[in-house]
């Protein structure tokens, strides 16, 4: 049996896609996602969104899971109206993703929330979101990047010890944490910019971030770490 865990990866589903003649919907993923997953050790398998009820199924194949980036989640999911500046939604890929990592909470899954993906893990466990946030996102459809601090003695710091300088691109962000999660690194600011549960708990680490824009590969190394230990412990992941 290969020594490379299994990793998950939400996708996209997008119309009107375009590659040669081609012209079509399509299931798809920034490349920085599965080359990432890659370059951490782990072997990374697209799940385009689906029927939540399949969600048990498609996590008990997996050694990880990633959230990745994309729209706002729905704040009807929050229960919040939604701002002006919220954009539109995605509710299949909200009830999709959602189902995952409910999925993978309950089986013990190791679970990594990348930007959208650490939103919605908030809002799993019954947390809120601020809807627009100034300063994060400074140029449309450009990545910035600014300084996050580590909160000692996380999960987080664990992997990351240092300040570090990250690739970034939101406009939303944590405001009422989840059940059970703790914030594991801030922006100067005072922004919530990375999640946890406690070690107790199964291994889920949420990061505000872009990891699969930058060369730091730590956070995927730590996700990918922990789906071999739990691989290897011959946890079985109910379906």
């Amino acid at each position: 049996m290969t020594d490379r865990p299994l990793i998950g990866v939400s996708t996209y589903l997008e119309t009107g896609t375009r590659w040669g003649v081609w012209h079509l919907e399509a299931a798809l993923l920034p490349a920085g996602y599965p080359l990432l997953v890659q370059r951490a050790g782990g072997i990374c398998a697209m799940l385009p969104p689906d029927a939540p009820e399949h969600a048990g199924a498609a996590v008990a194949r997996l050694d990880g899971l990633v959230i990745a980036g994309g729209p706002d989640v729905e704040p009807v999911r929050y229960g919040a109206a939604p701002d002006p500046r919220t954009g539109p939604p995605a509710r299949a890929r909200d009830a999709w993703e959602l189902g995952l990592i409910g999925a993978a909470l309950a089986a013990r899954v190791p679970l990594l929330g990348i930007c959208r993906g650490m939103q919605l893990l908030n809002v799993a466990l019954g947390g809120t979101l601020v809807q627009h946030l100034d300063g994060h996102a400074e140029t449309v459809g450009v990545f910035g990047g600014h300084p996050v601090v580590p909160v000692p003695g996380t999960v987080y710091a664990g992997i990351v010890p240092e300040e570090t300088l990250v690739p970034t691109y939101h406009h939303q962000a944590v405001d009422r944490l989840g059940a059970g999660l703790l914030p594991s690194a801030h922006a100067a600011d005072g922004t919530v910019e990375a999640i946890e549960l406690p070690p107790a708990g199964p291994w889920a680490l949420g990061v505000q971030w872009h990891p699969e824009m930058g060369e730091d590969d730590r956070v995927m190394r730590g996700l990918v770490a922990a789906a071999r230990g739990t691989r290897d412990r011959g946890a079985t992941p109910c379906g």
